[in-house]
Formats: C-alpha cells, sequence, structure tokens
C-alpha cells in the first residue's frame, strides 16, 4: 500500500493547489507555487507533501508566516482515501475510480464551503475522468456513465429551473449541475439520484438549522459531495434495504 499513500500525497498536493488557485480564475500549472504573504518561490524540497510542513514547523522559511493547516490535512485526506480504496477494493479499476472521484469530492467540497463555488475545470475533469474509467472493467459501463452523467445534470437542472419559478430567483448554480454530471459519469443513473437524495436530506439536516438561523446560503456541493461518498461506498446496500423494507410493507 505504499505506492498508493506516495499517489494520495501527491493528490492531495495538487488539490491542495486547486483550492487555492481555482476560485480566483488562477492555473493550477503556473506559475510555481509561492509564499502567500511574501511571494517567495517554494523549492521542492520545501514542498514534500507533510514532511516540508512538519520540517519548517508550519512556518514560510523566508517570511516565517504561518502555513495553514489546510495543506497537511488535505494531504492527509488524499493519503488515506487513496491507501483506504487499495485496502478496501485491491488493485482494481473499482480502486482507481473511487481514488480519483474521492479526491474531487475532497476539493469540490473544501471549495463550495468556503467560496460558495464549485470550479467548472474539476467537475468538467472530473466528468472526463469519470467516462474514461467506465472503459475499465466493472460498472458502471460506458453507457450506464454516460447515461449517469445525463441524469445527473438533467435532474438538478429541472430542480434548478422549478425553484427559480417558485422563488423568482436563481435556485440551482451552474457548477452544481456539471458536479452532479461528473458523479453520475461514475455511479450511474441510480448513484446520481441517489446522491441528490442523500445530499439534500444531509444539507437539511445538518445545514438547514445555520441557514434558517443566520440566511446564509446552503454550500449544496458539499452535502453533495458527502452524498456521493455515501452512495459510493453503502449505495448498493442501502438501495437492496429500501427494496426490503417496501417488500416487507
Amino acid at each position: 500500500m505504499v505506492w498508493t499513500a506516495l499517489l494520495g500525497a501527491a493528490a492531495g498536493s495538487f488539490m491542495n493547489v486547486c483550492i487555492s488557485r481555482l476560485p480566483s480564475g488562477e492555473s493550477v500549472v503556473a506559475p510555481r507555487s509561492r509564499c502567500p504573504a511574501c511571494g517567495s518561490a517554494i523549492r521542492w524540497f520545501e514542498n514534500i507533501p507533510l514532511v516540508s510542513w512538519a520540517i519548517l514547523r508550519a512556518r514560510c522559511r523566508c517570511c516565517a508566516a504561518p502555513i495553514s493547516w489546510r495543506y497537511p490535512a488535505i494531504e492527509g485526506a488524499g493519503i488515506a482515501i487513496w491507501a483506504g480504496m487499495g485496502w478496501a477494493f485491491g488493485m482494481s479499476a473499482h480502486a482507481l475510480a473511487g481514488a480519483v472521484l474521492f479526491t474531487l469530492l475532497l476539493g469540490i467540497a473544501v471549495i463550495d464551503y468556503r467560496h460558495y463555488l464549485i470550479p467548472l475545470p474539476l467537475a468538467l475533469g472530473g466528468l472526463a475522468a469519470g467516462i474514461a474509467t467506465s472503459l475499465l472493467p466493472g460498472p458502471p459501463r460506458p453507457l450506464a456513465s454516460a447515461l449517469g452523467a445525463a441524469v445527473g445534470y438533467s435532474t438538478l437542472f429541472v430542480t434548478g429551473w422549478l425553484g427559480e419559478r417558485a422563488l423568482k430567483k436563481p435556485a440551482m448554480g451552474g457548477g452544481d449541475m456539471w458536479m452532479m454530471a461528473m458523479v453520475g459519469a461514475f455511479l450511474g443513473p441510480g448513484g446520481a439520484l441517489l446522491t441528490i437524495f442523500l445530499g439534500a436530506l444531509s444539507g437539511a439536516v445538518v445545514f438547514g438549522p445555520v441557514a434558517l438561523r443566520t440566511g446564509k446560503l446552503v454550500p449544496f456541493g458539499a452535502f453533495l459531495a458527502i452524498g456521493a461518498a455515501i452512495t459510493f461506498l453503502f449505495g448498493d446496500s442501502l438501495v437492496g434495504w429500501h427494496l426490503r423494507l417496501i417488500g416487507s410493507g
């Protein structure tokens, strides 16, 4: 599992770049990483996931400005995701798809929670990755992946259209729709619908009271990410339980 952990560390490090730059429309390729306080370039040995943050004692080498705990947290989450998928599903296409999906969900959830924004490069790149992984052995197959993307996007599009007509204001962001196209490509049409249900449920339970008290909008993308993660791990069990419940009734 060492190499999966190393891949996860690299994925987490890249996701940190996405979280920092995409909300402001910056490129994730250039320029090189720099200290946001003094602008000094970060050299490669100062950018080793987890290790450099600890060695530098969470401070910039040049100006001693604090380095946010978010960086090692995201890198650690990337390691946990990739190593966990390898441990749970072995060296399989399903493990690879899960690792890629969860890494994307992590970045989207953090960005949406902080900025109420789902960057299209992550959603569209994830859509392409979902369709690509459907070409590997295991479900969903390419047709189901394409159908899942269509169902995910169109369901939120219709929901947003109906909400806008009822509330007389925008009710759904385009980023949410493309995110669900991405999720549908990984999970298929049934997985897309279950994700939307679980995302709406978790958003209402967890953030609903906060929204009522403060008037803040619900960062729906963050809760769709929770719904997608639950669906990937437990979707078949949840559907089976529901069908048994209906049958027994």
